[in-house]
């Protein structure tokens, strides 16, 4: 699997020559594609930062949010 940032690097890539001279349908695709797997890493990623999230209640005792809210579905 390709890392998050060879993916962005292609992302920008295909924005600057978008800019420039136009994408051909197979690279609107793949940077339709790239992009959405971007913006969901990102939702997981996020979503995973949430869901770790403890509160001290004014009682003194600790609430997870992720097991108060019920770890939600995958974005």
């Amino acid at each position: 699997m390709e890392s998050m940032e060879k993916k962005i690097r292609r992302i920008n890539e295909l924005y600057h020559k978008s800019r420039v001279q136009g994408l051909t349908e197979e690279e609107k695709k793949e940077q339709a594609a790239l992009r959405s797997e971007y913006v969901a890493s990102i939702r997981a990623s996020l979503r995973g930062q949430l869901n770790n999230i403890d509160i001290q209640e004014k009682d003194g005792s600790i609430t997870n949010l992720g097991e108060k809210y019920g770890h939600k579905g995958k974005y």
